[in-house]
């Protein structure tokens, strides 16, 4: 405490860490849809088609698929360096 004013962390609601299941099956799925991945789209268009495809899939529960989205939005760089180096 400084001063005697008591701060507030600001703190997600959502701030439950992907496990390594859910972050193996994630890459593996970047991996199978690489060549198909829309570069054109803004970044929130594209985090959204990405949830998409996993959601089509059927590999995560609609929590974790929350938990998926803000991961893929913390990761679109990289989702894009790749992308542009197939």
């Amino acid at each position: 405490m400084k001063y005697g004013v008591k701060y507030k962390e600001n703190v997600k609601e959502r701030e439950v860490p992907m496990n390594p299941r859910m972050m193996q099956q994630f890459w593996a799925l970047i991996a199978t849809v690489q060549k198909n991945i829309p570069t054109t789209l803004d970044d929130r268009s594209l985090v959204q088609w990405l949830t998409c495809q996993v959601t089509v899939e059927g590999r995560f529960d609609t929590r974790e698929v929350a938990i998926l989205s803000d991961y893929i939005d913390s990761r679109l760089p990289l989702i894009r360096d790749m992308v542009q180096d197939y």
